[in-house]
């Protein structure tokens, strides 16, 4: 992928990416992918394989539940969300489906390119590590409070 500081920036804003320095994001980046995704196109499907993380840079995507025979919305995600973030840690499935609502452009980073940040920076992976672990705890809290809402 051709770098720049624009990329760097954005990962920079991205919670799962704070603290991490320029040199190291500029690692990951180098193994990533620029992708985009039209209006109505899958990023991925519930069930498939989980095999990258994403970075929201434009659009909107919209993350879907399969419930019976329809899809529910769980989360509207905008530029500098990530999502896919599972994927680097529980290696199972995807849990839900990500739908471009908008024309989408999004950076993918492959879990081989956390791997080669171990490699070189184990300090700086493992604050990755509870930065994930941070965003999942956020997104726990949120869930559980919705079904708290729920069943009141």
């Amino acid at each position: 992928m051709v770098l720049d500081t624009k990329h760097i920036r954005l990962l920079q804003n991205v919670p799962v990416f704070g603290g991490i320095t320029a040199d190291n994001l500029a690692l990951l980046l180098e193994q990533g992918n620029q992708q985009a995704f039209h209006q109505g196109e899958y990023l991925f499907r519930e069930g498939d394989p989980a095999q990258m993380l994403y970075v929201l840079e434009s659009g909107c995507v919209q993350v879907l539940k399969q419930r019976k025979d329809q899809q529910c919305l769980l989360r509207r995600l905008e530029s500098g969300d990530c999502l896919g973030e599972m994927a680097l840690i529980d290696l199972f499935p995807r849990s839900a489906s990500a739908l471009a609502e908008t024309d989408s452009n999004l950076l993918s980073l492959p879990p081989e390119a956390l791997m080669r940040l171990y490699q070189q920076d184990l300090e700086q992976f493992t604050l990755i590590q509870m930065n994930l672990a941070r965003e999942l705890s956020r997104r726990l809290r949120h869930a559980n409070e919705k079904l708290f809402q729920h069943y009141l």
